[in-house]
C-alpha cells in the first residue's frame, strides 16, 4: 500500500464527529464521497448496502485500532457520490469497478474488504475479478451470490429464463415514493424510518437517537428512478408477472446479471469471514422481501408454488466450495440480531472482524 501523503483539493478532508473525516475523491470514473479516519495503516474498506450510504459504518470505523486505515465510500447514486446511472447488465461491476478506481486514486494496492448486504455482493464481485488485490473478505449479511429473487435451490437455478420475480418491479412502490419525497416520519410501516426499525435491525432494538437520524438521512440520499433505485422493469408471462429491466439497483442484483459461480476457482484465495444476524428478515431463506416467500404467505396474489429463494443456503454452498478448494472460511451466526449485525452487536462484530484482520496481518 502506498499512502497519498498530500491530499489534492478534490480530496481535502473535512472533520466530522468521532474523529471521522469526509471528502470527495475524483477518479477516472466518477467522484466518490468517502468517510475515513487517517491516511496510514492497512486499508480496510467498508462497503455499504442498498438504500444506505457509508454513514452506516459511522459507529464501526472508530472501533478499529490505529494500525488500520478504515475507509467507507458512498457507492454511486448513494450519499454524496456522483449519481451516475447503473448499467444493470453488468451486475454489480459498476460498483466494483468504481471501488477499484477509488483505491487506485488514493494509492491502495491491496485492501481488506468488508461488505454489508448489497455491499457484500460488490465485495464478492471485486474478489472474483481482482483476487490478488484483496487481503481478506468480510461478508456481513450479504446478498446471495446468486442475486436477489428469482432463483431456487442452493445452486441458484433460475425460476424462469426472464428472471421473473427479481428486479426493479419487486420494490414496494409506496416505499419508493416516500423515499423520493424525503419522508422522515414514522406513521407508515413503509416509511424509511419504519423500515430501518423493523427490517434493517431486529425490534425492539433501536439505534441511539443521533445515530438513527443519521441512518434515516443516509437512506434518503438514495437516488430514485429507472437509472437508480429501484430501476426499470419488464412484464413477464410467468408469476408474479414482472421481470428485470436493464437499468438501476434492483436489476443489477437480479440473477440474470449478478451470479458468482466460480469463486472457488480464483487464486489466490484470501480468507473469508461470513458474519450474519440469525434473525435477518431481508437476506434469509424466508425473506420478507422475496416475492416467492410473500406469495406463499398470501401477500402476493396468484402464487403458483414458486419456492422461496434459499439465500443463506446459497451463500453457504458457494463458500463451502471455496473452502473445499483451499480457502479459509469462517461463519459466525449471531443469535437475536437482524440484518445490520454490525450496528446491533458491535462488540461481537468487531471482535470477529479483528480476529480475521490480526491473523491476516501477523
Amino acid at each position: 500500500m502506498t499512502a497519498n501523503p498530500t491530499p489534492t483539493p478534490n480530496t481535502a478532508a473535512n472533520p466530522t464527529t468521532n474523529g471521522l473525516r469526509t471528502r470527495r475523491v475524483t477518479t477516472d470514473r466518477l467522484a466518490l464521497h468517502i468517510t475515513d479516519l487517517r491516511d496510514e495503516g492497512e486499508p480496510v474498506v467498508f462497503v455499504h448496502g442498498n438504500v444506505s450510504s457509508g454513514a452506516f459504518w459511522r459507529t464501526t470505523l472508530p472501533l478499529l485500532p490505529d494500525r488500520y486505515r478504515p475507509i467507507a465510500p458512498d457507492l454511486r447514486g448513494f450519499g454524496d457520490s456522483d449519481p451516475l446511472p447503473v448499467d444493470a447488465t453488468r451486475g454489480l461491476r459498476d460498483y466494483a469497478d468504481d471501488l477499484h478506481a477509488l483505491l487506485t486514486e488514493i494509492g491502495v494496492e491491496r485492501a481488506h474488504l468488508v461488505g454489508w448486504s448489497m455491499g457484500g455482493g460488490v465485495v464478492m464481485q471485486y474478489l472474483r475479478d481482482r483476487p490478488a488485490a484483496v487481503r481478506s473478505v468480510t461478508l456481513v449479511n450479504p446478498v446471495s451470490p446468486y442475486g436477489f429473487g428469482g432463483t431456487h435451490g442452493v445452486e441458484g437455478t433460475l425460476n424462469s429464463e426472464d428472471g421473473s420475480g427479481s428486479g426493479g418491479a419487486t420494490a414496494n412502490p409506496e416505499f419508493v415514493t416516500r423515499l423520493a419525497k424525503g419522508d422522515r416520519g414514522k406513521d407508515s410501516p413503509v416509511s424509511p424510518r419504519s423500515v430501518l426499525a423493523s427490517c434493517y435491525v431486529k425490534p425492539p432494538w433501536r439505534p441511539a437517537p443521533g445515530d438513527e437520524e443519521a441512518y434515516v438521512e443516509s437512506m434518503l440520499t438514495t437516488r430514485t428512478g429507472d437509472d437508480h433505485y429501484p430501476g426499470d422493469s419488464t412484464v413477464s408471462p410467468v408469476w408474479p408477472g414482472v421481470a428485470p429491466g436493464t437499468r438501476g439497483v434492483l436489476n443489477c442484483l437480479s440473477p440474470l446479471y449478478f451470479r458468482i459461480d466460480e469463486l472457488h476457482l480464483i487464486e489466490p484465495k484470501p480468507p473469508v469471514l461470513w458474519i450474519r444476524g440469525e434473525d435477518d428478515v431481508i437476506v434469509s431463506d424466508t425473506s420478507l422481501f422475496d416475492l416467492a416467500h410473500l406469495g406463499a404467505l398470501g401477500a402476493v396474489p396468484g402464487w403458483d408454488g414458486t419456492p422461496a429463494q434459499p439465500m443463506v443456503a446459497q451463500t453457504r454452498h458457494v463458500l463451502d466450495r471455496y473452502a473445499a478448494r483451499g480457502g479459509a472460511v469462517r461463519e459466525v451466526a449471531v443469535p437475536g440480531a437482524g440484518h445490520a449485525v454490525h450496528l446491533e452487536r458491535p462488540g461481537e462484530f468487531t471482535a470477529a472482524l479483528l480476529e480475521l484482520l490480526e491473523v491476516r496481518s501477523a
